[in-house]
């Protein structure tokens, strides 16, 4: 027996109609370092995105799915292409600007990009990149900057505005298959080659209204969003497109993603949401605490990438400002758990729940798996290596033009599940605590240690700014753990007693004998701790190490 309900596709397009003409007036605020920001209503944004879609296909000759790239900080003409690109049936393809030049041409070539849209003042970045892009056929520059470096290197050259202009505000949208591809982002390869997930009109679809779900961010239009995660990384954990589905503003940082920026924003343009990893708003913190600013406006920051230090949900609690966990990937949409505390609790009963990764929403189903392939029970103690499966999570990459979809052993269980690569325990109501990434985990004398656990511990010190553990080799124990410190402008604290202060949080057998202050912990293109980096610096004798 058949349903009676109409089949209609979900596509990135409706979501784009929805936002222009029931969200019309709702507005994108982009912060351009002059005293006034560049406002744009959703309405202008839409019949942009709209003139976009038509140079594109006039102009440039996109007619079918092909890839169009962009090489751009968040701003409002970012947004017009997150839309213009899927609806006319082609393929928005974010490149991750922090990604060394060897990965950014891997990644370009294996997507075989055809156009590029650029911000200029990224022109620097791109232009030494151009040789080795047969690809590409026209690089689109938005905003000023040198043109000049192009010069007898770049196919044709563009400038957005005069592309656009005069262009029709109306597009005959193709009525397209939901499954088709509508975007895609490459992991940033921390291990081998970076892998290509192409999302679907439908699971952006399903995707946003999630994340517009009160269980996850629920915001509405009379909230503002302050969206410092960059559109690159993982589509800016959905934002722009769940924006457009409810009326919620945007603000965009643009290039201007330092702290001191960032807290005139807040101040000035009073948010009520913000989303970004937990990096960013320890610089605010250090921001605000030696200049302070006015944060009251932000009642909720989604705050994922890595785990959030304990200390620092502390630290904004004073302020005002609550920090709510995230957990997801670049294969998951990326929103797999949000932390809220189940109904009824007082703050101090609230708190375990906090300093977790979060409950799985309806549309991500979860099991741990143990070292023998064994599913382990939800019961807050057994700890094993997470699986998800769900409408907005991959189940290939993307092989290149010519290859077929990827699903390698370690990265896709035979069942189809996504192995995260991810360690951690589920309490029976469903909320999730991770303990570790499967290849930072320490293996001392046949029992696991936690290298967030004790970053964690180690940053609740009142003169540590970061830390990151990574395991290292020892004779008697097999592996240990490496305690690297960035210690707060002023601080006095020595070794000796920040193994005494964790020693009162964490078992002694645990507690690492290695330690070494840095200026700075090596971080991802997308700002997690680079342990990998870490490793290798131990390795080569680069770090002045103490053992106490």
């Amino acid at each position: 027996m058949l349903s009676t309900m109409q089949d209609v596709q979900l596509t990135v397009t409706r979501i784009l109609k929805h936002g222009m003409t029931i969200h019309g007036k709702s507005l994108i605020t982009t912060w351009t370092g002059e005293p006034e920001p560049q406002r744009r209503t959703f309405a202008e944004t839409g019949a942009r995105a709209t003139q976009l879609a038509n140079a594109l296909r006039d102009e440039l000759g996109v007619t079918g799915d092909q890839r169009v790239a962009t090489l751009m900080w968040n701003n409002a003409e970012h947004v017009e292409a997150y839309f213009a690109i899927p609806s006319m049936g082609a393929v928005l393809h974010t490149l991750n600007l922090r990604l060394p030049p060897e990965q950014l041409v891997w990644i370009v070539n294996h997507a075989a990009d055809r156009v590029v849209l650029v911000n200029g003042s990224l022109l620097p970045l791109l232009a030494p990149l151009l040789p080795h892009l047969p690809t590409l056929e026209h690089i689109v520059v938005a905003g000023p900057g040198d043109r000049s470096v192009l010069e007898g290197v770049a196919p044709r050259v563009h400038d957005y505005e005069e592309l656009i202009a005069g262009r029709p505000t109306t597009f005959d949208w193709p009525e397209l298959d939901e499954r088709s591809a509508a975007a895609m982002c490459y992991t940033s390869g921390t291990t081998g080659d970076p892998k290509g997930v192409v999302y679907s009109h439908r699971s952006i679809y399903l995707h946003s209204m999630q994340v517009n779900m009160a269980e996850s961010m629920g915001l509405t239009e009379k909230d503002t969003t302050l969206v410092v995660v960059p559109q690159f990384h993982v589509n800016a954990w959905g934002l722009p497109h769940a924006t457009f589905m409810t009326g919620i503003n945007m603000l965009m940082p643009d290039r201007f993603l330092q702290p001191a920026p960032l807290a005139e924003m807040i101040e000035r343009e009073k948010p009520s949401h913000a989303a970004a990893v937990p990096t960013i708003w320890q610089g605010l913190l250090a921001e605000v605490t030696a200049h302070p600013r006015d944060l009251s406006s932000m009642s909720q920051v989604t705050i994922g990438g890595a785990a959030c230090p304990p200390s620092l949900m502390e630290a904004y609690d004073k302020l005002g400002v609550r920090l709510c966990h995230a957990w997801g990937m670049t294969e998951t949409s990326p929103l797999g758990t949000m932390a809220h505390p189940p109904a009824g609790l007082t703050d101090e009963e609230a708190w375990p729940y906090r300093v977790t990764q979060g409950r799985f929403p309806a549309g991500v189903e979860a099991r741990l798996v143990g070292p023998g392939g064994e599913h382990l029970p939800w019961d807050g103690e057994s700890a094993g290596e997470l699986e998800v499966r769900g409408t907005w999570i991959a189940g290939s990459y993307f092989g290149g033009v010519d290859g077929e979809a990827i699903r390698p052993a370690d990265k896709f269980s035979e069942d189809g599940w996504l192995k995260t690569g991810d360690v951690g325990v589920i309490s029976p109501d469903g909320y999730l605590t991770l303990t570790d990434r499967a290849k930072d985990v320490i293996k001392s004398g046949g029992e696991w240690i936690s290298s967030v656990d004790l970053e964690n511990a180690i940053m609740a010190h009142p003169e540590v700014a970061e830390a990151a553990v990574v395991a290292v080799p020892d004779e008697k124990w097999g592996e240990r753990p490496l305690a690297t410190v960035v210690l707060k402008e002023g601080a006095t604290v020595d070794y000796a007693a920040l193994k005494e202060f964790l020693g009162q949080s964490v078992a002694k057998w645990q507690l690492p004998e290695r330690w070494s202050i840095v200026e700075a912990v090596p971080k991802t293109s997308v700002g997690k701790f680079d342990k990998k980096v870490i490793r290798r610096q131990y390795a080569e004798g680069e770090l002045d190490v103490t053992q106490l």
